[in-house]
């Protein structure tokens, strides 16, 4: 066991150095990343313009090195230009299906937001059952498939919000902030050249599969388990069924800033990413450092806020933030 927990540690570095040529400063997002894919699940990146959103996709589907394809998002994108169509040969009088760009390996789909409604669900069978139906038949997606999408959160012309049901498909939600200073004086030196530094090809689907099946093998109490659920059960604004109204915790200070709170794909989410967490450090068993290093990113996307929440501007990251300070760790 040790010796596979190294080597999966010596491919998550080289990943790291590979991502570092083009991407200054973003260490843990990249870290976050593949904890993502290790898991198996989809992430959704969310920043300002310029933050090399699209650039870190990018990146990660050269180091993957798996089959890549790009969908820009606009509003009058048709769900069938994702998925794919029947189209009519009057030379033979019979239908033929043409499948869409959905079916790759890795999807990037760039500007999420910007697609209607109707495009959003046709996302839900392909991100949650890894297949897609198209007329009568349905066919399944390539084995691995991800969904690496970008947002913009300070733009509202042309954009639609995400249905909460998408929302929970993503595994993760992570927030891309601005470099450091001195990150950002040596990302202006490069002059914009980063997407042209070449990256190596450093994990394969073969690979993947044992890094997952390592993953599984990351031992976890059933403490740590009950802390997941209690942590989950705190943002569901129900006073009598909340851990929090059994302890000190005050749940009422929280829960009117909560519309509805975390699902049981939470709680998945949460200790399959705290594994793969666990084996990123070099250890074969979960920490409660580890759940909680993931529970931010696993659940900010997943609480919808009051409208007392919009009027005192708390955000899903300093409710999740004061829950963690107060559930008793195990």
């Amino acid at each position: 066991m040790e010796n596979e927990i190294e080597y999966c540690k010596k491919i998550v570095d080289a990943c790291k150095k590979e991502a570092a040529k083009r991407l200054v400063g973003q260490d843990q997002l990249v870290e976050d990343i593949l904890t993502a894919i290790i898991s198996g699940g989809h992430v959704l990146l969310e920043g300002v313009p310029g933050l090399a959103k699209t650039l870190t996709i990018k990146t990660f589907s050269e180091i993957l090195g798996l089959d890549f394809k790009r969908i820009q998002f606009t509003p009058d994108l048709l769900p069938a230009d994702v998925t794919g169509t029947l189209i009519y040969e009057q030379n033979k009088g019979t239908f033929s299906v043409r499948k869409g760009p959905i079916f790759a390996n890795v999807i990037l789909a760039d500007e999420i937001n910007r697609a209607p409604a109707k495009v959003q669900s046709a996302m839900l069978e392909a991100m949650e059952e890894r297949q897609i139906t198209i007329g009568e038949t349905t066919y399944k997606l390539p084995d691995p498939f991800f969904v690496l999408a970008t947002q913009n959160p300070i733009e509202q012309e042309g954009t639609y919000n995400l249905p909460e049901a998408e929302l929970d498909r993503f595994l993760m939600k992570l927030i891309v902030n601005y470099p450091t200073q001195e990150d950002e004086i040596n990302i202006v030196k490069t002059c914009g050249k980063a997407p042209t530094v070449p990256v190596k090809k450093i994990i394969t689907a073969d690979t993947l599969k044992v890094m997952r099946v390592l993953a599984d093998k990351i031992t976890c109490d059933d403490k740590l388990v009950e802390f997941i659920v209690s942590i989950l059960t705190v943002t569901r604004p129900d006073p009598q069924k909340s851990f929090g109204s059994k302890q000190s915790f005050n749940n009422s200070d929280i829960t009117h800033y909560i519309h509805f709170g975390a699902s049981p794909r939470a709680g998945i989410a949460m200790l399959q990413c705290a594994k793969v967490h666990a084996l990123l450090q070099g250890r074969d068993f979960v920490l409660p450092e580890d759940i909680k290093s993931v529970a931010m990113n696993v659940l900010r996307h997943r609480i919808v806020l009051s409208y007392e929440a919009a009027a005192d501007n708390v955000t899903a990251d300093e409710i999740i933030s004061r829950i963690l300070s107060f559930i008793p760790v195990p």
